[in-house]
């Protein structure tokens, strides 16, 4: 979320006759990007301004996505068409959200780490490591947040580590109930 992402359009023809990405979102309506050597000329249907080619399609047919929102997460279709024949190249994207890290003390002294409104869901372990099940809370737009709490089995806890771990990375926290 939040970057560029560029979808590269590898083909074997040297004479493009004509060029179209298709694209397929989860959530909205389709939308194409569309060139024509013959004319030398461009289209867009429903594209949004994110999208568009990277340079010239003539030059480069690579599609640049900037500012990347999870809206834009779907199937991305690249076809060429030229003398050599047809060829085409297909995406998945998949959008990911780094969760935001935050540690409080419950109203009992007990650690509880929070890994908000990330996607996928963030996993939480501990050190010293416990048995904990976490709690997620699903926000309905493709982000979760996870909860866990560390109950320590004396009052003498020690400083407790939550650890977060997510395909975007992985963070670390610590707090003295």
């Amino acid at each position: 979320v939040g970057n560029s992402s560029e979808l590269t359009c590898d083909h074997k023809s040297q004479n493009i006759t004509v060029l179209t990405w298709k694209i397929s979102p989860k959530a909205g309506g389709h939308c194409s990007l569309g060139y024509r050597a013959d004319r030398n000329e461009t289209n867009r249907t429903n594209c949004s301004d994110s999208m568009n080619w990277k340079f010239r399609p003539d030059w480069d047919p690579t599609l640049e996505i900037r500012q990347v929102k999870i809206a834009h997460e779907g199937n991305y279709t690249c076809e060429v068409a030229g003398p050599e024949g047809n060829f085409h190249r297909e995406y998945h994207l998949t959008v990911l959200v780094p969760p935001r890290l935050t540690m409080y003390c419950d109203d009992q002294g007990n650690p509880v780490c929070k890994a908000a409104a990330g996607k996928p869901a963030a996993q939480i372990s501990w050190v010293p490591e416990r048995n904990s099940t976490p709690s997620e809370e699903d926000h309905g737009n493709g982000t979760v947040t996870v909860f866990s709490k560390f109950t320590a089995y004396n009052t003498k806890a020690p400083n407790s580590i939550c650890i977060v771990s997510h395909p975007s990375g992985n963070w670390s926290k610590s707090i003295d109930c």
